[in-house]
Parts: C-alpha cells; structure tokens; sequence
C-alpha cells in the first residue's frame, strides 16, 4: 500500500461518479472508498447501476463525473488495457472466455498481455517460457490443471468462472472486479467457487463483487455497498445492510 505524509492512501477511490447518457442519469454522486486488501459487496436491484459502476472502474466507460483514484492517482481518461497493467482485473456475467481455444491457452494469453503486451501475440507460443509458466501456474491456482487442454466452451459454467478467475491470476491483477460471479452456476460448484474467492482475497487482492446470491455476499464481504436507482443508497458491514429497512424497501420489502 502507498502512503503519503504518514496517510494511508486507498486502493481505490471514488468521489462523485456519475454517468449520463443522453441526459439520463444511471449514476450520479457515488461515492466509495476501499482500503487495499478489503472486500467489498454491491448489491441492488436489477437496474440499479451495479454493472455501470464496474464498467467505469474497469474503464469500459468514461464518467461525465467525478473521478476514479488508485493508488492515489486519478485514472479516469485510462482505458481498459492501462488499467490492466495498473493490477485491475474484471470478469463479466457472461463469459468472456476465446471459446475455440483451450484452458491453457485463454490464460497463456492473459500472461503474455502481462508480460509483453500485444507485440508478443505474433510470436510462436512456446511451452516452455515464462508466459506457459505463469499460465499453468493460475491454472493450478483455481483447480483447472486437469483440464488444461480441453477447450473453454466445453467446460460448466462453473469452470468457465474458475477459468475467468486463472485469466485474472494470470494477469497478476491485484484489485478484482467480479460481475455476478455465480450466474449461471449449478448450486452444488457455488461452494467451491466460493472458497476460491475467498482464497484469492486471502492472497492479499482487493475484490469488489457484484452479485445477487446474498449467502454468498454475506459469507465473502466485509462491508457491502447498496445501489438503487443509479446512487449509493447504504453501505456498512453485512449485518448493518441486512437490517437496514431502506435496503429492504429497495428490494421490494423482502427481507433480505
């Protein structure tokens, strides 16, 4: 962690983010503050921005407010190749996976992102180099070794997020932003795929995590930010937000 005159500066910072859209606010005024290290949960209802918000710190799309800090230093005009350098990785809710190539070859790919940037693409993979190296090194990491050769599209869903969650291993990406991580996930490998988050926090990255399995929310965060219509409608830790009555108003009144 970076500090300054003796103050602890945020992994990530965000002071009154918002984006519009032909007028239209689908956030406005958010503002967040996650210590290195720290896991956070969003949560919210289905529109509520939850997605945006991991686009913008992803840089998938650009605030028309605000700014976003890491490390201390303002990366909004960055796009997502930069931050990816940076240490900022992001799955998404549907598989982003290259699915006619292999386990092993998907994170082949993201190590050699990280090692040499897209100029390397165009030499002849070798097995035995450092990009392999690191590659079988994720794959081992989440499970996946087993699997290495087979092709992407032909694992469950929950391989493909294990394998998402190698890619960003791979990556070396050290702050996670993990977009509804059990969609699509039968119920008897979200156990699994719950310990390997969990481990890769333990590991010492800094995840944020948008996800409606609020088992899993509660079981992995250790605070939980609430979005509803686009702005920040409650954070504090998963016992505060279980009980918040505004935060079950926002869910229809059900509790959660």
């Amino acid at each position: 962690m970076t500090s300054t005159a003796g103050t602890q500066i945020p992994d990530l910072r965000v002071r009154g983010l918002g984006f519009q859209v032909g007028g239209v606010e689908i956030l406005e005024d958010i503002d967040l503050e996650v210590p290195s290290g720290h896991f956070l949960g969003i949560i919210g209802p289905n529109g509520a921005g939850k997605s945006t918000l991991l686009n913008l710190l992803s840089g998938l799309l650009h605030p028309t407010a605000g700014t976003i800090e890491l490390e201390g230093r303002q990366i909004n005009g960055l796009g997502p190749f930069r931050r990816a350098q940076l240490g900022v990785g992001r799955t998404f809710q549907t598989s982003s996976l290259f699915a006619t190539l292999s386990v092993f070859e998907n994170a082949r790919l993201s190590a050699e992102a990280r090692l040499g940037g897209a100029k390397r693409f165009w030499h002849r993979p070798s097995l035995d180099d450092e990009a392999s190296t690191v590659a079988r090194d994720a794959l081992e990491v989440v499970g996946l070794t087993h699997l290495a050769q087979w092709p992407s599209a032909s694992l469950s869903h929950g391989d493909k997020r294990k394998l998402e969650l190698a890619i960003l291993v791979a990556q070396d990406a050290r702050l996670l932003l993990l977009d509804e991580p059990m969609a699509g996930v039968n119920t008897e490998d979200v156990p699994g795929l719950t310990d390997l988050i969990r481990q890769l926090h333990s590991d010492g990255r800094t995840v944020l995590m948008v996800e409606h399995h609020m088992a899993v929310v509660v079981g992995l965060v250790e605070t939980i930010a609430v979005l509803d219509s686009g702005r920040l409608l409650a954070q504090g830790s998963p016992d505060e937000i279980v009980a918040n009555d505004e935060v079950q108003r926002a869910y229809l009144g059900q509790p959660l």
